[in-house]
């Protein structure tokens, strides 16, 4: 068997691309239905199965030629049998049997790979993650917030088909519109049809007779995108929003993906937060701790609230509002405030404050 690297016309040390340029173009020259020459296309197939796979590619770089002679794609998703190709699976000989499929093998006799299995979304743009910091205020309410992202977008030249406007879309020659080739495994168990991605449209099935300018037939361009989100009340540091169909544009009009929004709060000058509870240190002077009072304590959502201070109330003491927390996500009420007291000690003191408190100090305080 001739050099894979002789077959496509390449050297070893050629690109992923320049294998690829290589492939269409031998492809298209000895394609049976374009009357080329039907063993030299099985050649040049089986080639690039080889060259085009990174780790299979190693091995052969390293061990020579250790992939089945068999393994080459077939001419598209209608099950006939090229003439002059053995599939009968008679006379196997065990020096053609590759183990490294194994896993391949015995996953296609279980129904995995085979035709009619579920496909992946070869077109669906990929999911985007971002993180936005909000205050903790904006928890008691919500907000609607804009978020620019620079991603993929679809291509308005060509809409997301990929094609120049008014230039029609052709079947794929390789594998007939299916998006899939066959290849065939010659095994210790006979032979099993393997059905893979066609390396000529992506699986797609389809391709542009002319190509669009602007995306070169990827029906999509890098672009920024501003995206409107509604952050609910209640929500809290490291929770996530999906905004679904807001992540990369699909190639050649498929699904976007989706964006998902992690949320941190920004910290807080005075308040804390705990679940749906905020904290709140607050400070009094000796004469409220030990005659009560009522002080006014500040609030999240800027509302005035006085608070008694019980007579005697020691430093340190934590008192409780109800419903003056954060709102329970995605339910009703409100979690509490928590108020620590603190009793001020004064650094300096007038001639005045002095004398009292010397004088409370006679009588015991």
């Amino acid at each position: 068997m001739r050099d894979y690297y002789q077959i496509l016309g390449i050297q070893k040390n050629a690109t992923q691309d320049d294998i690829k340029k290589a492939y269409r173009k031998l492809a298209h020259q000895y394609h049976p239905d374009k009357g080329g020459d039907e063993s030299k296309f099985k050649e040049v197939s089986e080639a690039y199965r080889v060259l085009s796979d990174a780790e299979k590619r190693q091995q052969y770089d390293q061990f020579g030629r250790v992939f089945s002679s068999q393994g080459g794609p077939a001419y598209g998703g209608d099950g006939e049998q090229p003439s002059g190709w053995d599939f009968s699976g008679q006379g196997f000989d065990p020096s053609d049997f590759d183990a490294s499929n194994i896993g391949d093998i015995f996953e296609e006799m279980f129904g995995f790979g085979m035709r009619g299995g579920k496909k992946k979304d070869l077109k669906k743009g990929q999911d985007i993650e971002v993180e936005i910091e909000i205050s903790l205020e904006t928890t008691l309410l919500g907000k609607e917030e804009e978020i620019s992202l620079f991603k993929q977008i679809l291509c308005s030249r060509c809409q997301g088909k990929g094609a120049e406007p008014g230039t029609p879309v052709n079947e794929c020659f390789s594998c007939r519109g299916t998006g899939e080739v066959q290849q065939i495994h010659k095994t210790m168990f006979g032979t099993v049809t393997r059905y893979t991605t066609c390396p000529e449209c992506g699986g797609e099935g389809f391709r542009p007779n002319k190509p669009c300018n602007v995306c070169k037939g990827e029906g999509r361009v890098k672009g920024e995108d501003k995206i409107k989100i509604f952050i609910p009340a209640g929500i809290d540091a490291n929770q996530v929003i999906k905004a679904a169909g807001s992540g990369e544009a699909g190639r050649k009009g498929g699904k976007s993906g989706d964006l998902y929004i992690r949320v941190s709060v920004k910290k807080h000058p005075i308040f804390s937060r705990k679940g749906d509870d905020v904290f709140v240190s607050q400070e009094i002077s000796f004469s409220q701790a030990a005659l009560g009072d009522e002080v006014e304590v500040p609030t999240l959502d800027k509302t005035k609230i006085l608070l008694n201070i019980p007579q005697g109330i020691e430093s340190g003491k934590v008192l409780r509002i109800s419903g003056k927390g954060i709102p329970h996500f995605q339910g009703y009420g409100r979690g509490n405030m928590y108020v620590e007291l603190i009793i001020r000690t004064p650094q300096k003191l007038t001639k005045k404050q002095k004398e009292l408190l010397e004088e409370l100090n006679e009588e015991g305080l």
